[in-house]
């Protein structure tokens, strides 16, 4: 087993395989010819793709499509190669529209492109332990203005504080109403975005007084988890593999990335942490963040914090690790949990 499947195992439990699966509903006509189709690709490899004839028909043309959008086309039956280097890690659909005779027919197919990246299993040193807020079931966890800042869920008990770590006072706590189930926050453009878990609606305050000043809805069909930005854009997940990229001016969603450790995709990305370039996520219940491209949504590196849980005995195994809050002040992450006791002040290395 490669290395970076071992390492995976930390964030799934469990190392999924990959296999060629029969596509559903391929037209009878023609077929996009699998057989030389490896069980996975990667964004360093080429796709050559032909169609299967067993009519025989006079075929005119091919036009090749990956996600319904076109990418080439060719002359009679001539197989087509495709780059995949730009291309999302995950699913890719491919159809390609044959010609013939005046009449034309569409086959498709289903190929999964994964990672070719190795993690790096990271180091951790605690540099300070300090208290926690065991009613704080913790969503979101960011500074600002070198101020802790922390979302908690439940509905009836979901809040936005502003503390002080080191001592756990409360300078200002926003309670939502009790119909909410509070998520992820972030702090762009002197505002405060809010999302909740399952009311597909969020919450912009402004950042200095957070005074709520506008409700949203979310654009699609998901959960509200975690949230980040680098600055110009907000990312978000959903309880999928998938980190959605937003624009805060409209809230609309732009683009998106599927996370992927090796050939294992990564489900249940929750809190996000933007860092140095990369998004640092939690992955529900698994004591652990992955680091992650934002660019393909590879998984570059692995944090394993189980030994973290040892330090307490008030906490159960619901109790998990969640809410990840870079501090560019003293360069330093604090991690905390669910209910948890204690958070930490951690550096990471290599």
């Amino acid at each position: 087993m490669k290395k970076y499947n071992f390492l995976a195992v930390i964030l799934l439990g469990i190392t999924l395989i990959g296999c060629k699966e029969k596509n559903k509903g391929e037209n009878s006509l023609f077929t996009i010819d699998d057989s030389a189709f490896p069980a996975h690709f990667t964004q360093k490899e080429s796709l050559s793709i032909g169609v299967l004839n067993p009519n025989s028909k006079e075929i005119d043309s091919i036009a090749y499509f990956i996600n319904d959008k076109r990418v080439g086309g060719t002359k009679g039956a001539e197989k087509f190669k495709f780059e995949l280097k730009d291309q999302k890690l995950g699913y890719q659909y491919l159809k390609a529209t044959v010609y013939f005779g005046g009449d034309f027919s569409d086959a498709t197919k289903r190929i999964e492109v994964v990672s070719d990246i190795e993690p790096k299993l990271l180091n951790y040193k605690i540099v300070n332990t300090f208290p926690h807020d065991t009613t704080a079931f913790t969503e979101g966890f960011e500074f600002y203005n070198d101020t802790l800042y922390e979302s908690t869920g439940q509905e009836g008990a979901s809040f936005i504080k502003k503390y002080d770590y080191k001592t756990g006072k409360v300078f200002k706590q926003i309670d939502l109403d009790k119909q909410y189930f509070g998520e992820g926050i972030t702090f762009i453009n002197g505002k405060l975005f809010q999302l909740t878990y399952k009311n597909k609606k969020g919450f912009i305050y402004d950042a200095k007084t957070l005074k709520l000043e506008k409700t949203f809805d979310y654009e699609k069909d998901i959960e509200g988890w975690g949230m980040t930005n680098d600055g110009k854009y907000i990312y978000q997940t959903d309880g999928t593999e998938k980190i959605w990229k937003v624009d805060p001016n409209t809230q609309k969603m732009i683009d998106y990335i599927n996370v992927y450790s090796g050939t294992s995709k990564i489900k249940a990305v929750n809190e996000l942490e933007w860092i140095n370039g990369k998004i640092y996520t939690n992955v529900w219940f698994k004591d652990a963040i992955a680091v992650v491209n934002p660019e393909n949504g590879a998984v570059e590196g692995i944090l394993n914090l189980s030994d973290l849980r040892k330090t307490m005995n008030d906490i159960t195994t619901d109790d998990v690790l969640n809410g990840i809050a870079y501090n560019p002040k003293t360069k330093t992450i604090f991690v905390t949990g669910k209910n948890w006791s204690k958070m930490f002040e951690i550096t990471v290395s290599e």
